[in-house]
């Protein structure tokens, strides 16, 4: 087969803190996130898409919360990580569709400097990210402000 799907979900609570990191931007905000790492659900859901699609099962297989190392590490490092496993397998990037959750922060005016981040690091062009955010109509801990949370879905290519 030439052609391989993923598809990521990840989610954080809020707590302290005043931004939230989004496709390895900080995008400001009145809480941070609870987080082993930096808890950016953008690339923790892509890199799970990622993974998936290789069948090489999830974030926490490959960057365990219980390993001291990853403690507040910047989530571009596993998608660095994500992108060099597809290429020495072969693949690469097709494109990308990431879905953010959440009431607050307003993702949009960050969404491009998010696709700008992801492409550069997955060796893409742009056009290849998607960023597209949606409330949960104030239903669910998505809408109670509780916290956030990403889906993303990734189309993978034979080199």
């Amino acid at each position: 087969m030439n052609i391989r799907i993923g598809q990521g979900y990840d989610v954080h609570a809020f707590g302290d803190g005043d931004h939230v990191m989004l496709g390895g931007i900080r995008v400001p905000h009145e809480r941070g996130v609870v987080a082993h790492s930096d808890g950016d659900v953008v690339i923790h859901a892509l890199c799970d898409a990622m993974l998936g699609a290789l069948a090489l099962g999830d974030i926490g297989m490959h960057f365990p919360p219980s390993d001291p190392q990853w403690r507040d590490a910047d989530s571009r490092a596993f998608l660095r990580h994500c992108e060099g496993l597809l290429r020495r397998r072969g693949w690469r990037l097709g494109n990308a569709d990431v879905t953010i959750v959440c009431e607050r922060p307003k993702v949009g005016p960050h969404a491009d400097a998010m696709r700008r981040v992801l492409a550069e690091d997955l060796e893409v062009d742009m056009d290849a990210i998607s960023i597209k955010a949606t409330t949960s109509e104030k239903l669910g801990f998505t809408g109670r402000g509780e916290g956030i949370a990403a889906t993303a879905v990734c189309l993978l290519v034979r080199e």
